[in-house]
């Protein structure tokens, strides 16, 4: 798809409160799968996309179920299945957002670790989407609890990652069970042989999307990500423009909002920044780029839309202050540097949340994005001491030099003040106030030390081989039903008819949420292990142990 004239969020079809809130957030132009699929949804039609995590794809399917909504029923209408719970409240979350102007609209996520009572309560007094892991939404249907006799929309968000988790019975058991007459959307980032037969069975005649990002990045920048919070983002920032020998920057924030105000904020703080985004009228925007180009202006705030097609040599440092949800705009993005042959440096906030949306990055760009160390007061202060030093350097060749020198010599002798403390003097007149140095941070207070864990115990389930088990759909299906980490898992022991798997001593509470959790469509019906993990010899064959202590990161999430 030519995304260099993207087509307007308001040409889409899209409702007006949906559009309203698009404004709210500042987005500009839809993704290149939200073009594709946006309008195909509307029409009615079934979709499978093929895109990888990162793309868009959330707002590409919750748009155009808001603007189709019918408030006035309260079953749910639109089904969202995701393969963990942290995609779950993503997904949640961002309906929440594209849904801010449409009044009485409500969302619930259900998923393993929450108390039922929450879900049960929502349900009762009615919701219009739900989004949820396929283990709690099964536990519902088969309480009676979720009534999806009124569903017009379902959503496979990462189905294949469902798959790979074990969820492919529960998923097609769902899809079974809901109206024929609904539509269907289905994403993942592969086809594998049963995506296409789910897709076949319960989306016919379905239009594909396939989405191919710009995947491939500049040798000669170097990439390199920070974790931080959101809260201390213009803090860090701020370090980094002190710190960093940069010649010129762009900064990339998502919104139109965001760059007007962080660009006043850094003004605020002594440093030569404007704002472009897509209010910017073109005869401003290209007096601002020339500005940048000349160096009468060090920052650029901007967002993907407004810095399309910007090409100035003289940028040196790209940083994502807002890291892009999709790999396409972060290619784009630290494109804006190193160009004409010279090396750039491109540098991404990452926050807790966003670590997901860094993996993507790295394995779809095939490219290594190396972990900074936040600049420390020490560095700041070093670099402000460095700069003062250059000042005085550069100040010794002006040619007011020797009149001045004449008036400091006459107070110094007039006053009788030693001529290191007149110029000490000068130094802060120069500072206008401001300290020249930051205040060394006070020593963190000592943490308390951890209690020792507690050693894990052996529990059973009632999966093993001939169900075709893998550890990974035992540790997904209990991760996300269980309210577990991927550290509390010990080693598995898969057995011909059930598996030994060590955990910690579980609650009441997580015993409760695991009770209707299946693995490969079998109740596992978890307990504690009373006796030697032995197969009965008559079963035949050794049994598989396996260490889940990852030597890398796993694939999904907790």
């Amino acid at each position: 798809m030519n995304t260099a004239d993207p087509v307007p969020f308001d040409q889409l079809g899209l409702s007006q409160p949906v559009l309203r809130a698009l404004a709210d957030v500042g987005y500009e132009a839809p993704s290149p799968i939200q073009a594709e699929t946006i309008p195909l949804l509307l029409q009615g039609r079934h979709v499978v996309g093929l895109a990888q995590t990162g793309t868009g794809k959330t707002a590409a399917f919750a748009l155009p179920i808001l603007s189709q909504l019918d408030l006035a029923s309260k079953k749910p209408q639109a089904l969202v299945l995701a393969p963990t719970r942290e995609l779950a409240l993503q997904v949640s979350e961002a309906f929440e957002r594209y849904a801010h102007h449409i009044k009485g609209l409500h969302v619930l996520p259900v998923y393993g670790g929450q108390g039922y009572g929450v879900q049960l309560s929502a349900l009762r007094r009615g919701v219009h989407v739900v989004v949820g892991t396929p283990g709690r939404v099964m536990d519902h249907l088969e309480k009676g609890t979720l009534d999806l006799s009124e569903l017009r929309f379902v959503v496979l968000d990462e189905a294949d990652e469902m798959l790979n988790m074990g969820f492919a019975e529960d998923v097609d058991t769902i899809l079974s069970g809901t109206p024929a007459e609904k539509q269907v959307a289905l994403f993942s980032a592969t086809m594998p042989p049963a995506i296409r037969r789910i897709a076949r069975r319960h989306a016919p005649d379905a239009a594909e999307v396939t989405v191919k990002a710009s995947t491939r990045t500049a040798t000669n920048v170097a990439q390199r990500y920070l974790y931080v919070a959101h809260s201390n983002k213009l803090d860090a920032l701020t370090r980094i423009l002190e710190v960093e020998n940069f010649e010129a920057m762009i900064v990339f924030v998502r919104t139109k909002q965001a760059t007007e105000e962080l660009a006043e904020r850094l003004r605020a703080r002594g440093f030569s920044a404007t704002a472009i985004n897509g209010d910017i009228a073109q005869n401003q925007r290209e007096r601002t780029v020339e500005q940048l180009r000349k160096g009468k202006l060090d920052i650029l705030v901007a967002t993907d839309v407004a810095a399309r097609g910007l090409d100035v040599e003289r940028v040196s440092h790209v940083v994502n202050y807002d890291i892009p949800t999709d790999v396409e705009s972060y290619v784009h993005r630290i494109g804006r540097t190193g160009r004409a042959g010279r090396s750039g440096d491109a540098i991404s906030f990452v926050t807790p949340r966003e670590k997901g949306l860094l993996r993507s990055i790295e394995k779809h760009t095939r490219s290594t994005v190396v972990e900074m160390r936040l600049p420390t007061v020490e560095d700041v202060n070093a670099t402000r001491v460095a700069k003062f030093n250059e000042a005085i350097t550069a100040a010794l060749g002006d040619a007011q030099l020797g009149l001045f020198r004449e008036l400091v010599s006459a107070y110094e002798n007039e006053h009788d003040v030693p001529i290191r403390d007149v110029a000490a003097a000068i130094a802060v007149l120069a500072q206008d106030g401001e300290p020249l140095l930051l205040t060394p941070e006070p020593p963190a207070p000592p943490r308390a030390r951890p209690a020792a864990q507690s050693g894990l115990m052996r529990w059973r389930i009632a999966v093993g081989k001939r169900h075709r088990v893998e550890p990974r759909q035992i540790v997904g299906a209990l991760a996300n039903e269980g309210g577990l980490r991927r550290g509390d898992f010990g080693k598995i022991d898969i057995m011909p008819g059930f598996s030994i798997v060590e955990l910690p001593d579980l609650s009441g509470d997580q015993l409760a949420a695991l009770a209707h959790t299946r693995i490969s469509g079998v109740l596992i019906d978890i307990r504690p292990d009373s006796g030697p993990s032995r197969a009965p010899r008559r079963e035949g064959g050794p049994r598989k142990s396996f260490d889940t202590k990852p030597r890398k990161k796993p694939r999904h999430g907790s």
